[in-house]
């Protein structure tokens, strides 16, 4: 019987370090961890949104469950198409925070996506109230909302609501009719 055994180098394919090879830089562990909201946040805009619940996720174990951390694990929700838990994340966000336009109308956008258009224009105006009138998505959606009831007979085949997050950007999620 003869038995083969393979010796480790320090060359390609052994233990050591390779000359020829790009290798990640390794990990400070006395750095400071990005802000998981943020890191969320950034994969939200790129369409990351499994990425992103994790990283909303993250934010949830460091800061809690605030009403931040609870809208960007609801609009990660509705990236995936996950409306009911959404819906459910964006109540519990507002027995936290009732006066935020921004849940209400995230809250909106599930609602009309589950075609309950009345309750939907319902989030929409209290969301307009709270911004004041100021976020044109939230009056773009509260548009949408009202022309849906009017026209409850017509199908659109193709909307657009947009998802909105506190801070300086919002969410344009595609949907089909």
């Amino acid at each position: 019987m003869t038995v083969t055994l393979a010796a480790c180098s320090s060359g390609p394919g052994g233990f050591g370090v390779s000359k020829d090879r790009v290798y990640a830089p390794s990990v400070n562990a006395r750095g400071q961890a990005e802000d998981g909201l943020i890191v969320g946040h950034r994969l939200m805009e790129a369409g990351q949104y499994e990425l992103a619940l994790n990283a909303f996720e993250r934010a949830a174990a460091v800061d809690g469950l605030t009403p931040d951390v609870l809208n960007a694990i609801g609009t990660a929700n509705i990236g995936l198409g996950r409306l009911g838990q959404a819906e459910q994340i964006f109540r519990r966000a507002l027995r936290e925070d009732e006066t935020s336009p921004e849940i209400w109308n995230n809250l909106g956008v599930v609602l009309m996506e589950r075609g309950q258009h009345s309750d939907a224009a319902e989030a929409f105006r209290r969301a307009f109230a709270l911004d004041n009138g100021e976020s044109v998505a939230i009056r773009d959606n509260l548009r949408l909302a009202l022309e849906k009831i009017d026209n409850a007979g017509y199908v659109d085949l193709e909307q657009d609501y947009k998802i909105v997050r506190r801070g300086s950007s919002d969410y344009l999620i595609r949907t089909a009719g």
